[in-house]
């Protein structure tokens, strides 16, 4: 197997651990805030280590690690919404909504960079508005609440992804994301006493069937799933790159089934209307590639 068969097959192992945090979100019982705090604490620790206990951190500019910690409580927000729309809903409706991104990212990023609107990327983005209609109308009443969740999640996931891809040439990777998630942690331990006051029955220590779920959470499905994911980039192109991890949710909705059996709480409609956001999301890559050939290659 040479380096290329390695990346791709360290990238799929990557997508499909990221796939699986929904399951574990509604396998463990603390509610999303806390369960987000533990989160970003066990993996913030883990990354300590992967910048050398910190001193990484010493090369990069104040302001630019002023503009990183701003980036990472929009991540806590998203991480704290995606959690949230699995808890209200399940993890399948909240992973159709994650799939969204790409459409609030070709809303957003012509505003945020100044580039112009592609009408490619809007007439995908289109395809997206049925699929929710579908899935809406063929829910629970109960889970819609978990829809707006997973859909606000999807909106910040676009402005977090808009505003690193500005500045992540500005320090190496792990610093970044050491630096995003230890101010997500830093944000949320600021709100989470008055959650606490206000909360009735809020559990905050997990007990041991929710720690390892919890370590599984962090340390394989975000530390490890991120260095095998970054090591793989340097063997395959964007393109594949993009490909594969447009593959998230599809592996998500799939571990799903197979594990938490959604399957039985969720109907044909449903399933119709994922797979239209999920077309529009797997279809793109590929669009964009031809579209942002230069023109002589176009035949």
């Amino acid at each position: 197997m040479d380096n290329t068969q390695k990346a791709f097959l360290q990238l799929h192992v990557a997508v499909i651990l990221f796939g699986f945090t929904a399951i574990l979100g509604d396998l463990i019982s603390l509610p999303a805030l806390i369960l987000v705090w533990w989160r970003v604490l066990i993996t913030s620790i883990s990354l300590f280590f992967l910048i050398g206990f910190g001193k990484k951190l010493k090369a990069i500019p104040r302001k630019r690690i002023l503009q990183f910690m701003g980036i990472g409580v929009l991540v806590a927000l998203h991480w704290i919404c995606f959690f949230g729309s699995v808890k209200y809903a399940n993890a399948s409706v909240c992973l159709v909504c994650f799939a969204t991104t790409s459409f609030f990212t070709a809303l957003l990023e012509p505003i945020f960079t100044k580039k112009s609107f592609k009408w490619y990327e809007m007439s995908l983005g289109i395809i997206v508005i049925p699929g929710m209609i579908l899935i809406v109308n063929n829910i629970d009443l109960s889970m819609i609440l978990g829809v707006w969740i997973g859909l606000a999640a999807a909106f910040l996931a676009s402005l977090f992804a808009i505003f690193n891809k500005q500045l992540v040439n500005e320090a190496d990777s792990f610093s970044i994301t050491f630096l995003e998630l230890g101010s997500g942690w830093l944000f949320i331990s600021l709100i989470l006493p008055f959650y606490l006051i206000n909360a009735e029955n809020a559990t905050f220590f997990p007990n041991l069937e929710d720690l390892g779920y919890l370590l599984v959470l962090a340390l394989l499905c975000t530390t490890f799933a991120y260095v095998i994911a970054l090591h793989a980039l340097k063997y395959v192109t964007a393109f594949a790159a993009n490909l594969t991890l447009s593959l998230e949710p599809v592996y998500g909705i799939i571990l799903a089934v197979l594990i938490l059996k959604e399957n039985k709480e969720l109907d044909l409609g449903f399933y119709s209307g994922s797979a239209l956001i999920l077309l529009s999301v797997l279809i793109y890559p590929m669009i964009k590639k031809y579209f942002e050939k230069p023109s002589f290659d176009k035949n």
